[in-house]
């Protein structure tokens, strides 16, 4: 499909029938459908955080926040040697946030973007999209928060398209496409909410809620 074709609403769609979008590299004009046959997700009740990792959010000086800097969370899962993320897709994206289908979570270092998470949403899916660290462990404390409010929001699907071994050490696991197309299905039915009312977690919640 060429890019100029490519729209917000087209977008939703293709996650919904459980595709989803990539450009080959940042200066390629073209972008690539794709339906892994192998799915990677993050079983939401099966996230790991390892003790460094406990020890990292209970005691680093990070603040975390979500949607406040949704662009920005792009542009530096972007800004790597090698990525999928082209002007058509970043511009797709911001339009999908703006339009409540898209988020992100962001981890501070006093007025520093350290680390982050995006991804899409809907029903009661997260489309995991990307995320970087500008600090070590600071994605990886991004994602914990992430699990943390999607459970409280409803949520029943974390789809990480690729299973990494990064993934896999926080519990991620790969399953055939057919069985996430059923699970995607089911999740696509439910609702859920990425701002649930009154949350407002402490760094002591999040890592008491891990596997």
């Amino acid at each position: 499909m060429t890019t100029n074709a490519i729209t917000p609403a087209i977008l939703l769609r293709a996650y919904a029938a459980g595709i989803f979008p990539m450009a080959e590299r940042r200066d390629d004009p073209e972008i690539h459908w794709v339906d892994p046959r192998r799915r990677g997700i993050l079983p939401l009740d099966g996230f790991h955080i390892s003790r460094s990792l406990r020890r990292r959010i209970l005691t680093a000086p990070w603040r975390v926040t979500a949607d406040t800097a949704f662009a920005a969370t792009v542009e530096a899962c972007a800004d790597r040697d090698e990525t999928w993320i082209n002007d058509t897709i970043f511009a797709l994206y911001v339009s999908l946030h703006r339009s409540g289908h898209a988020h992100s979570v962001e981890v501070w270092e006093g007025e520093d973007l350290i680390g982050g998470v995006y991804g899409v949403t809907l029903g009661s899916v997260f489309f995991g999209e990307s995320m970087f660290s500008r600090r070590s462990d600071a994605s990886k404390a991004a994602l914990a928060w992430t699990v943390h409010r999607l459970r409280a929001g409803g949520f029943t699907l974390f789809d990480t398209q690729f299973l990494t071994p990064h993934l896999a050490s926080l519990g991620g696991v790969e399953i055939p496409r057919g069985e996430y197309h059923r699970h995607l299905a089911a999740a696509l039915q439910a609702t859920a909410r990425f701002h649930p009312e009154g949350y407002s977690p402490a760094p002591s919640d999040v890592v008491s809620s891990s596997a």
